[in-house]
């Protein structure tokens, strides 16, 4: 019997010894799946808070901050004054619409159809001496401006062709 305890208790040992192997084993087990699904889950999870954050901010127009930067661009928006008391010089940008002819006859592009366009005096911009003949004239003031095409302007009809511009002076950009 005595022989048979020891079995038995040696035996007991095996089993426990095994138990506690197993339980070292499934604790490490269990440790290593924690460890992979948060290496995995955490950034998984912040990329999609990342998103959320973005499409919310996104699709919110009409939030008081956006409102406070439509009102900031707009203040920064640079007008033309319209101011007749202004005479346009030499380095100002004007604002202008025109139509030239050839001969009195209206030619294709010669006209800004009433959009307007952004000159700089002096930048020359446009052909022949067209920028110095507004100098000196106001807001509101429609100038006559003969100008002569190059030879090699690039429009048979208008190369070395004499031109007058009927130009109105929109604005000066201060």
């Amino acid at each position: 019997m005595a022989g048979e305890r020891g079995n038995d208790y040696e035996k007991g040992k095996q089993k426990t010894g095994t138990t506690e192997t197993r339980g070292r084993a499934g604790k490490k087990g269990a440790a290593e799946k924690i460890r992979k699904t948060l290496s995995i889950g955490i950034p998984a999870a912040l990329i999609a808070i990342l998103i959320i954050v973005i499409l919310v901010d996104t699709f919110q127009p009409f939030s008081s901050s956006t409102d406070d930067t439509e009102e900031a661009s707009t203040e920064e928006t640079v007008s033309y004054s319209t101011d007749t008391s202004l005479t346009v010089a030499d380095g100002d940008t004007v604002n202008i619409d025109y139509v030239g002819s050839v001969d009195g006859v209206e030619f294709s592009g010669g006209s800004t159809d009433g959009a307007g366009a952004d000159l700089t005096i002096g930048s020359g911009t446009y052909i022949d001496d067209f920028e110095e003949q507004l100098i000196g004239y106001h807001p509101g003031d429609t100038v006559e401006v003969t100008v002569t095409f190059p030879e090699d302007y690039g429009v048979d009809d208008l190369n070395g062709q004499e031109a007058v511009f009927e130009v109105t002076i929109n604005g000066i950009y201060e």
